[in-house]
């Protein structure tokens, strides 16, 4: 990674913006706030930043359409914040492109571990060879952070590439909704099952059955990619 992460910060509220900033800034990161939904997707393409703190309900243009317009040009890592006030629905924030999510008010130290544990995930720049998984019609290359299906390339988000790299990594093997979250989201994930739920279900969109692989739903206990 580089010395100084660029993280987007988009929040209605400055005081809030200011002391995310404020925080982040102190950790080694480097910020640029914006203030609406219509100003976040602008300044993402200009900036170019490699992560993007998204506040839900923004004036004109909210979270969810915000992190939509995003997905379409870029797989950088989205980190939502809502109020406890507000209605958030998980699942489509997941469904959408997020990666994470924070409920304020938040402590600024769970914040910004929240955002460390989302970027070391998402390095692409590690050093050494590359770290392949192949299977017949799919490729997963951790080091190029790509993955092909049929020869095309998947458009996947980093937990989605996270996920189909390490159950193709442990062929055969069962694992939990818990020891799933543990392994890709890491220690630092508040959030429900549900969650691995949402990205098996895309991940399966993006690869319609395999007669020879496919990710499987070992029922009262998780999933596996069974290969034969």
């Amino acid at each position: 990674m580089p010395d100084r992460l660029k993280v987007l910060v988009v929040d209605d509220d400055t005081h809030i913006a200011e002391l995310i900033s404020l925080y982040l800034n102190k950790d080694g990161y480097e910020t640029k706030e914006v203030y609406n939904g219509r100003e976040a997707v602008n300044t993402f393409k200009e900036y170019s930043p490699h992560l993007v703190m998204l506040d839900l309900m923004l004036p004109g243009m909210d979270g969810y359409q915000v992190c939509g317009e995003i997905r379409k040009i870029s797989t950088a890592p989205i980190i939502m914040l809502t109020a406890k006030s507000e209605t958030f629905d998980k699942v489509l924030g997941l469904e959408m492109g997020a990666d994470d999510y924070i409920v304020k008010p938040f402590d600024p130290k769970e914040l910004v571990a929240r955002v460390k544990a989302v970027l070391r995930r998402y390095d692409k720049n590690d050093s050494g060879m590359d770290h392949m998984i192949v299977l017949p019609n799919l490729s997963v290359n951790q080091t190029r952070y790509s993955a092909s299906y049929h020869g095309k390339e998947l458009d996947l988000p980093p937990k989605e590439f996270d996920l189909l790299f390490f159950l193709a990594s442990h062929p055969n093997q069962v694992f939990t909704r818990e020891q799933l979250l543990d392994q890709i989201w890491g220690y630092e994930f508040m959030g429900e099952t549900r969650t691995v739920d949402v990205h098996v279900k895309r991940l399966r969109e993006k690869m319609p059955y395999e007669d020879v692989w496919q990710i499987k739903t070992v029922w009262g206990v998780g999933y596996k990619m069974e290969t034969r």
